[in-house]
């Protein structure tokens, strides 16, 4: 059991919702995103998602897409940031870690090597949005072998099968996208998303968190009630660039949105 099924299981046994924030690793340097890694944190995220970034995000809308070039101007590479998680983990720091990446990062260090290094640092899971799950069995294998979480996305448009393929596929959670589209688009809590999530459920009981449009603490509210968890993206990464003294404030509403269980913030 890895530090995110840890998580799930305790928030479970504690009628708790994970808070799960994005932020873009290197955006504007390693050193702010380590800072901003501690403030997430303190502030009660119960696992961060740090963007590794590329210069082809397909899943990305404008604002971490942005992010993701200013990060790469400053150098930051996948190497980079898993030397940042090992740093946090040295330094004490025991919050889940997911890395958000795309195979052409992963194939150019080499999948191996990539998942010796990740877990050597402590990397506790990975998405990997254009790699396909029916794909992706050699990379899984050597990912649970290593005990790191492979965590896979469904969307509005999947198909049973398909649901059926990411739930056997996943290990730590489902990511389920709540909006058609790309990061950043706006969200509309429906009764049709309320039912998708069900639908999930009766495939696995694997927690399904979902993600794509939330920005205010009412979106996170009204997302943690049919839902294992609620991560917010763009809004983050949008706030810490252009009001970062803001961002703690954001957080902490953010926190008090999901229910935290039993001795939460």
């Amino acid at each position: 059991m890895n530090r995110i099924e840890e998580r799930f299981r305790r928030l479970r046994q504690e009628g708790g919702k994970a808070f799960i924030p994005y932020i873009m690793a290197g955006d504007p340097s390693l050193r702010v995103t380590e800072d901003l890694f501690r403030m997430l944190s303190r502030k009660g995220a119960d696992i961060i998602e740090l963007g590794v970034p590329f210069s082809d995000p397909l899943a990305d809308g404008p604002t971490i897409q942005a992010a993701a070039e200013r990060a790469l101007s400053g150098g930051t590479t996948l190497r980079k940031v898993i030397g940042l998680v090992k740093r946090l983990r040295k330094s004490g720091e025991e919050t889940p870690v997911v890395l958000m990446t795309y195979m052409n990062p992963v194939h150019a260090y080499g999948i191996e090597r990539f998942m010796k290094d990740a877990s050597s640092a402590g990397v506790d899971g990975l998405i990997i949005p254009d790699l396909p799950p029916d794909e992706g069995r050699t990379l899984r294998d050597i990912a649970r072998q290593r005990d790191i979480s492979t965590i896979f996305l469904l969307a509005p448009t999947s198909t049973p099968g398909r649901i059926g393929l990411v739930a056997s596929a996943s290990s730590g959670f489902i990511y389920y996208v709540s909006i058609t589209g790309i990061t950043g688009s706006s969200l509309r809590v429906s009764s049709e998303m309320k039912k998708m999530v069900g639908r999930i459920r009766k495939k696995t009981d694997k927690p399904v968190c979902v993600g794509f449009g939330v920005k205010t603490p009412g979106d996170a509210a009204a997302i943690s009630a049919f839902s294992d968890g609620v991560i917010v993206g763009s809004s983050i990464v949008k706030m810490a660039h252009e009001k970062p003294g803001k961002l703690p404030g954001y957080i902490r509403s953010l926190r008090r949105a999901i229910p935290s269980g039993e001795g939460g913030l």
